[in-house]
């Protein structure tokens, strides 16, 4: 069984997304010793934009030769994603979204007759056999009925996105409230890395 671990925070050992990712990857590799890890931040090695070129050597234009490292990168990204049993990505909210480094991660595994495709009865999700489980750190309170929640575009983002690929069910441990003081960031922080290691096992 193989889990595939993204990080996308730029805080580093700051990122409460990241701790809470490390915990829940911990609980799983507790359960299951055999689990065949793959480890890749965002941060550290960042995948380009999509620019016009990809979008056109997608489509079977010839790519321009300095293309070629990127084109490699988007492969490897995709097959991680494709092989992998179980994902766990660290998720911030960065201006009420995702990280973009996060979204260059998303445009290289939201791909055309690989993770979704296109029927009679319309778009059709293709990776709906994996487990899913992001662990989300946002500054303030963002849930239903709170003043923000209109300016929530991270869960719910995550959530379609994944849904559009198979994945209708994603499990979401959320860190809420760390920006707003440090007693709210440590209760936050506690709350979630509870919830890791509460989680089922793999």
């Amino acid at each position: 069984m193989k889990l595939l671990h993204i990080d996308s925070s730029v805080l580093g050992p700051h990122s409460v997304s990241r701790q809470v990712s490390a915990a829940i990857v911990d609980r799983l590799r507790q359960a299951t010793p055999s689990l065949d890890l793959v480890y890749r931040d965002l941060t550290q090695i960042p995948l380009a934009h999509l620019s016009g070129s990809h979008l056109a050597a997608a489509q079977g234009a010839p790519a321009p030769a300095e293309l070629g490292p990127d084109l490699a990168a988007s492969a490897a990204v995709l097959n991680e994603f494709l092989d992998a049993d179980i994902v766990v990505i660290g998720a911030p909210m960065y201006n009420f979204t995702i990280p973009s480094q996060l979204k260059a991660w998303i445009d290289r595994v939201l791909v055309a007759g690989k993770t979704f495709k296109y029927d009679a009865n319309g778009p059709q999700g293709l990776a709906g056999n994996k487990r899913v489980i992001v662990a989300i750190s946002r500054g303030g309170y963002y849930g239903p009925g709170t003043p923000a929640a209109s300016l929530e575009h991270l869960e719910t983002y995550l959530r379609g996105v994944f849904a559009f690929m198979g994945i209708t069910s994603p499990e979401f441990i959320v860190a809420d409230g760390i920006q707003v003081g440090p007693e709210h960031r440590e209760k936050a922080l506690a709350g979630a890395l509870q919830a890791a290691t509460s989680l089922q096992a793999a």
